[in-house]
Parts: C-alpha cells; structure tokens; sequence
C-alpha cells in the first residue's frame, strides 16, 4: 500500500477535518503543549492485522494541517508485527512517541483506520482458511465504504483474498441488468467483444444452467454464476471442465462462511463474498498513553 498516494492522503486529509482534529478542545485545555507521550496500540481481540502503514501517515498528515507541531513521531514496533500476520489478544502493534496533544487529537482517526482495515482483513482469512485445500480463491466485490475503496481492498489482500475489479474501468463485467437492455445473453456479448478495449478481460453473469449453456455458445470467457445452488454449480463446473476448462467459472450470492466450503469443492475458480467488506466488524483495538 502506497499510504503516500494522493488519493490516500486525501481520505485521511478527510478525516482529520471531518473529527477537526486540528482543533481538539478537550487536549488543549487540559495538556500542556510541551508535554511528550508514548502511545502503545494494542489489539484487545485476536485478529489480523492491517493498517499498521496509516500510524505514521496520519500523524505526518496532522503536522501539515497544524503548523504548530514541532519534531517528528517515533514510531517502533517488533518486527514480526506486519501487515497479514495474526495478532494475539492484549498484543502491543506499535508505540508511538510524540508531542502528547498531537497523539491525542489522533487517536481516534489512527483506531478508525485500523479497526476497520483489520476487521475485514480478520473476516477475509477465515474465508480463505474455510476454502484451504481446494483450488478456490476468495475474492472482494465493489461493496466497499464510499471513499474507502483503495483501503478495503488493501486489507482484503492483507487477510490472503484478492481483488476483483477496483472500479468500473478495470474490465468487461455483464450482469443482469447490461443483459435485460441488451436483449439478452448473446446480443450483450456480442456488443460486449466488439467494443471493449483489447486489454479488458470479459466476464458474463448467468443464473441457471440454461443461462450457462447459452453463454458457452455464444464465445462466453469467464463467466459468474450468481446465486445458483451447491449443486446446480457444482453441475455447471463439471459441465466446463468437460467442454470448455480454460473458461474460468467464479461463483456468488449468498455464500457465507457455513456455505463456502460446499461452493469451493465444486471446482469453481473463484467465490466473491461482497461481506468481506460491507458487513464486517471491526476489530477491538485501544491506544494508552503514558508521559514520555
């Protein structure tokens, strides 16, 4: 993650104005401005990790919205603490040494980040754990927070999932609705491989096996079965596999972490879970300070 990234920055820009950190009225009336602090960031739940690259950034943010700030943050934590790796409960991430108003004033959009970029990655590792064996890989959605898009893929990644599309310029993706206006599976691919740019990978949407079958005759390339049972998807990629294997089958829909497993030994390529992202919780997290 490029945490230096002007679309990055501008989101955590974004948060320091939007919690006006600049103008934290509790910190001001009861810290002095000299006084130093170290604050020690501790994981309170199991968990895995990500976010630990926005510490530094935040606070090199803060500095230049504050042009009172003096020094620069010292931040240390052990280095097996990384990014992916699985956090114990009570276990320190980093510590962080500074101006105590400045650690104050950004405590809560420094725990904001993390909490929510672990969550996901906590979430995401026990898909990918769920699916351990199988050929299988689990995959985000564009369910992401508005503005945080960037973010919630980067802690897929960090919890072993991959990224499907960023954004809607990233390929050819067919779906219900591309389909009803087009006038149907063959018309919408048809249009779809003449006007796409050569480098866009194309994908069709279908939801039953004769939905399947048509897209196959009509020079389908991946196709998404959407919200189709274990065993009518377990029929379709035994059906590919037959036919047509370099055709790449993903699946979604309704796939939770009881399912997964189910839909994983089916053969299909790829499972898209939009949860990984809009519904998952956010890890516990604390930040204690103590003079420095």
């Amino acid at each position: 993650m490029d945490w230096h990234s002007r679309r990055v920055t501008a989101v955590i820009e974004n948060a320091l104005l939007e919690d006006r950190a600049t103008r934290d009225a509790t910190t001001s009336a009861c810290i002095d401005a000299r006084q130093r602090a170290a604050g020690t960031i501790i994981a309170k739940q199991e968990c895995i990790l990500a976010g630990v690259g926005c510490i530094t950034r935040i606070l090199e943010v803060f500095a230049t919205l504050d042009a009172t700030v003096a020094g620069h943050p010292e931040i240390v934590s052990h280095p097996e603490v990384f990014d992916g790796v699985r956090l114990h409960r009570n276990q320190a991430i980093a510590v962080v040494r500074h101006n105590a108003r400045v650690i104050l004033s950004c405590e809560r959009v420094i725990l904001n980040f993390m909490q929510r970029l672990s969550g996901i990655a906590t979430l995401t590792r026990k898909f990918v754990d769920a699916v351990a064996g199988t050929k299988a890989r689990i995959l985000d959605t564009r369910k992401t927070m508005p503005g945080l898009r960037m973010l919630d893929k980067y802690a897929v990644r960090c919890g072993g999932g991959m990224n499907h599309r960023l954004d809607l310029s990233d390929g050819v993706l067919i779906k219900n609705n591309h389909i009803a206006l087009a006038g149907g599976i063959g018309p919408a691919l048809e249009r779809a491989q003449r006007n796409r740019r050569v480098d866009q990978p194309l994908e069709i949407e279908v939801r039953s096996l004769k939905e399947l079958e048509e897209a196959l005759q009509r020079g389908a390339e991946a196709i998404l079965l959407d919200n189709m049972s274990v065993t009518d998807v377990r029929t379709a990629a035994g059906l590919v596999a037959g036919r047509m294997p370099r055709i790449q089958l993903e699946c979604s829909g309704g796939i939770n972490l009881e399912n997964v497993r189910a839909y994983a030994e089916t053969g299909v390529d790829f499972i898209s879970v939009g949860a990984l992202t809009h519904s998952a919780y956010a890890v516990d997290m604390s930040l204690r300070v103590t003079p420095a």
